[in-house]
């Protein structure tokens, strides 16, 4: 099948989630609507080539060649369109082992990433390795919950970021993952974390009432759920526990949905998450509708690479 015609049907069959407290009436077809689209990775793990047909599980898929064809063929479809990361883009193949993490900030670069927060992974080479390669990243690192103020990453990452895309502003804050008992602590050395619900209360009064945005998208490396843990901070209980935050952009986990996930909000409000897995073989598609009064309601999905 032609990635195209995936595109399409795969679009086709993914239904219209209301967002907030709107109805679904105001998206009528006589209503003109502003389409937002995201686009999202996670756990990519420094896979930079496609898997051999020799692959056992995922034959003849991902690579960054295909995302970059895909990307670009759905930015030509709407121009309104954010790519974003939610971490571990480092650790998984030689080429980390080679380049130290070069290679992958090069090229997320050249795809023309927006923006990505940090997980546990891109300590790997200690928090010294990961600063030596911020000069091939041009694009934002976003973390709200690791306090860098006594390390060398200070001033290297924003706690959020806020895009415009034809009149609809975007508010964009990262969280990560609890390092304590995933990275030695010399590797991190004086990162300090802080609670992920507390700082997400903060960033989105901040986003919503200050900034004025009309979506606010939560780029998380906390991980999707943990079974076995279920009163562990993830991505569920962060959405189950907060407010006004649209969507949850996940990782660490590497949870494959094939369509986001609809969860109500403290509110009792709908709001998504979604995670695609790793290794860049899945590229998440969300997109968000607004009518003229910037009311918002959403579709999303997941397509092969």
């Amino acid at each position: 099948m032609k990635r195209r015609d995936f595109i399409q049907q795969a679009l086709a069959g993914t239904a219209l989630v209301t967002l907030g407290s709107l109805g679904l009436q105001s998206f009528t077809s006589a209503v003109k609507t502003t389409k937002i689209t995201i686009l999202h990775t996670n756990d990519v793990h420094s896979h930079i080539d496609p898997f051999g047909p020799e692959n056992a599980r995922n034959p003849n898929t991902g690579g960054v060649a295909r995302r970059a064809s895909l990307i670009e063929a759905l930015r030509q479809e709407n121009p309104n369109t954010l790519l974003l990361d939610a971490g571990d883009i480092f650790q998984g193949t030689p080429y980390f082992n080679y380049y130290g993490g070069e290679l992958e900030f090069k090229l997320m670069s050249m795809l023309k990433y927006d923006a990505a927060t940090i997980g546990n992974h891109d300590f790997d080479n200690g928090i010294d390795g990961l600063y030596a390669q911020l000069p091939h990243a041009e694009f934002q690192f976003i973390t709200a919950n690791y306090d860098f103020s006594n390390t060398i990453m200070d001033t290297q990452t924003k706690p959020y970021k806020i895009f415009k895309k034809d009149g609809i502003k975007i508010g964009v804050f990262g969280l990560g993952i609890k390092l304590d008992g995933l990275v030695t602590p010399d590797m991190f050395k004086e990162t300090k974390y802080l609670d992920p619900i507390e700082i997400s209360q903060d960033m989105t009064r901040i986003l919503k009432t200050e900034e004025g945005c009309d979506l606010i998208i939560c780029l998380s490396h906390l991980g999707y759920h943990y079974r076995n843990n279920p009163d562990k901070i993830s991505d569920l209980t962060l959405a189950k526990a907060t407010k006004d935050i649209d969507l949850i952009i996940g990782g660490h986990t590497h949870t494959f949905l094939p369509k986001p996930t609809i969860v109500k909000n403290i509110e009792d409000e709908n709001m998504l998450i979604n995670q695609v897995g790793c290794y860049g073989i899945n590229l998440g598609k969300i997109d968000f509708y607004f009518d003229s009064d910037k009311n918002k309601s959403a579709n999303g999905t997941s397509i092969i690479v």
